[in-house]
This record gives C-alpha cells, sequence and structure tokens, in this order.
C-alpha cells in the first residue's frame, strides 16, 4: 500500500508524469525514505489505473504513458494521510546486528561491526546534510531522517563505550 501512496503523493505534488518520469523522481526525493525501483513502479502503476487511481492521460514514443492522479486516487490520498496510523515496524540491519551482537565471542570483533555501523550512519548524515531542506517537498520527512540517523550515532557511540569499558584485559 506505501508505494502506491508514495506514488499517488508524487503525482499530486508533481503533476503529470510518465512511469519514467516517476521513478527519477523517486530515486531523488522518496528513496531516502521508501525504497522502489522500476520493476515495482511500473507494475504498480498499472494496478493504479485498473483501480481508478490514476489515468494514462496520452501516450507518446516507445509508449511511453503519462500519468495523472484522478479524483479518487486524491480522495485515497488524502484518506490515507489523514487517517492512517502508521505501522511501526521497521527493517533494520544495523538494528539487526545490534541484536544479534552478543553472538560473536570477541569483543574486539563487535566493536568493529559497531565502528562500522557508525561509519554508515556518518555517511548517511553526510547524504542527508547535502539536501535542500527550506521550503523543500519531504523538508518533514528529511528532519525525521535526519533525527534517526543522529538517534543511531549516538546508539554506535554509547555501544563502544560500552564494549571498550567491558573489554576483556589481553
Amino acid at each position: 500500500m506505501s508505494l502506491r501512496i508514495a506514488l499517488l503523493g508524487l503525482l499530486s505534488a508533481v503533476g503529470p508524469a510518465s512511469g519514467y518520469d516517476l521513478a527519477k523522481k523517486f530515486e531523488h526525493s522518496l528513496n531516502h525514505v521508501w525504497q522502489a525501483g522500476h520493476t515495482q513502479i511500473y507494475p504498480e502503476l498499472v494496478k493504479m489505473a485498473a483501480d481508478g487511481l490514476v489515468e494514462a492521460e496520452a501516450e507518446g514514443a516507445r509508449g511511453r504513458k503519462t500519468y495523472t492522479i484522478t479524483a479518487e486516487g486524491k480522495r485515497e490520498l488524502h484518506e490515507w494521510l489523514a487517517e492512517h496510523d502508521p505501522g511501526m515496524t521497521i527493517r533494520s540491519e544495523p538494528a539487526l546486528q545490534a541484536f544479534l551482537l552478543p553472538l560473536l565471542d570477541d569483543t574486539d570483533q563487535a566493536i568493529k561491526v559497531v565502528e562500522r555501523i557508525r561509519a554508515r550512519y556518518l555517511a548517511r548524515l553526510e547524504q542527508l546534510d547535502c539536501l535542500p531542506a527550506e521550503g523543500s517537498f519531504g523538508r518533514y520527512a528529511l528532519s525525521l531522517g535526519r533525527a534517526q540517523v543522529r538517534t543511531g550515532l549516538a546508539w554506535a557511540e554509547e555501544t563502544l563505550a560500552d564494549l571498550r569499558k567491558h573489554r576483556p584485559p589481553q
């Protein structure tokens, strides 16, 4: 459902667009909060057209279709935004590694894992800090993403300090 909502949101924000254009917009905006590739976007647009949420307005060269959000699509998007309680289930490889960290017998290995996670958080924060925030569509998601990454960095620092403090003498 969230891919559908993401696409409806993009069409609502940017206006009529082809599947290719939407995939590119997705890649440079929503991809920071929700991942989807061309192979997921195109079939979803077809389903959305069948469900009356979008219309394929024009067909250009090589069968390129331009999609527009319909009144029903706007209604579904608005309903989802105004009434949907978001799920809080998160699939996170850093969280999985944190959960399984005690399975490593060697504290130095555990430290290397957390240092690697910390480096990924730092790199991600650099990426997010390069994105424009003021007045841009998606600024609240960008703010949330930065806060989440900073929280991950704080966790990594605390965990590294704890691991180093409890490192067995060599």
